[in-house]
């Protein structure tokens, strides 16, 4: 299949699916490694270039694999390039290197190894922000974003990715810039915000006034939006105050990637210890968030791993 062909099939599946699964936690599940795999300055994106590494990532990503295709739910893996940009990659020793192909190519070929049902995996192209997720007050103005993440985006779409998404987005002024940097790929993109529950982001913006201001950018209409690093209840909560006043957000705003802690930015910033919950209460969570509110895309980040996407999985398919 063209890379336009799986453009298409990843936009048709957001649209019509009723339900998608996104992966849980990678990052947080390799710190736990007893090998010490992470690299400060790339985290997981360093692993792609170890044997030993490569072989954690790929028993990962095949565990979230199995899950969807177990359950019949299309399935979204993304690249371990979160902190791949390039004055992190130089920092680490890979300026050069085509870790973006590499990153594709490990995602590429597990959809391959599970056969004609591995057309229901999506690949989606993973970028954060340059600073630290939980400060905003180190987000870049709207033009330096933009030509600051233009390289690796650009990079992860000619590599071949299904769709690209920003995640952990803690202000408006970076997610504009990022979304300008993705509508000229050519390639479909989400993005997705972190929200305090009170239905800001991080930076005190409203989330209905962030995705309005990004949705008024000129070729930069992200295909949707989502929120994730939050628990459940904590979006709830946000989500619910947003719809009162602008009930279109329903229609932008598709999923949840959510953590297990209930604590807050500040609180999780700098903390040693998970801070997690069991797999059947994230569930319960998650399912709530699904009924209430809508959310079709769901999925886990720090403190999940494949036992809690497997009770989501399984909760949600029994409805």
């Amino acid at each position: 299949m063209t890379v336009v062909a799986r453009h298409a099939a990843f936009l048709r599946a957001l649209a019509e699916a009723p339900l998608l699964l996104a992966e849980g936690s990678v990052v947080e599940r390799v710190r736990r490694h007893p090998g010490g795999l992470l690299d400060p300055h790339v985290a997981n994106a360093g692993l792609l270039f170890r044997p030993d590494g490569r072989e954690v990532l790929a028993g990962i990503y095949r565990d979230y694999r199995h899950i969807g295709l177990r359950h019949g739910m299309p399935t979204l893996l993304l690249t371990p390039t979160w902190r791949a940009n390039a004055e992190r990659l130089e920092r680490a020793g890979l300026a050069g290197r085509d870790v973006f192909g590499e990153a594709v190519g490990l995602l590429s070929a597990l959809r391959d190894e599970a056969g004609a049902p591995g057309a229901s995996v999506f690949i989606g192209g993973l970028v954060g922000c340059r600073g630290d997720a939980y400060l905003p007050a180190q987000a870049l103005p709207r033009e330096e974003a933009a030509a600051f993440h233009a390289p690796h985006v650009e990079a992860l779409a000619q590599a071949g990715v299904d769709f690209l998404v920003a995640q952990t987005l803690p202000a408006v002024s970076e997610a504009e810039g990022l979304a300008l940097a993705m509508g000229r790929t050519g390639a479909p993109f989400l993005l997705s915000f972190v929200l305090r529950s009170t239905g800001t982001l991080l930076d005190g913006t409203p989330l209905r006034e962030a995705v309005a201001r990004i949705d008024a950018l000129p070729g930069a209409r992200p295909a949707a939006y989502m929120v994730n690093c939050v628990h459940a209840s904590v979006f709830r909560t946000a989500f619910a105050l947003e719809l009162s006043s602008a009930p279109w957000l329903a229609t932008r705003v598709v999923g949840l990637q959510a953590n297990t802690s209930r604590l807050s930015p500040e609180e999780l910033e700098g903390r040693a210890e998970l801070d997690t919950e069991s797999p059947a209460a994230f569930a319960r969570e998650m399912a709530r968030v699904h009924a209430e509110l809508g959310m079709r895309l769901l999925g886990g980040c720090c403190g999940t791993d494949e036992r809690h996407i497997a009770a989501l999985a399984d909760l949600l398919t029994s409805r």
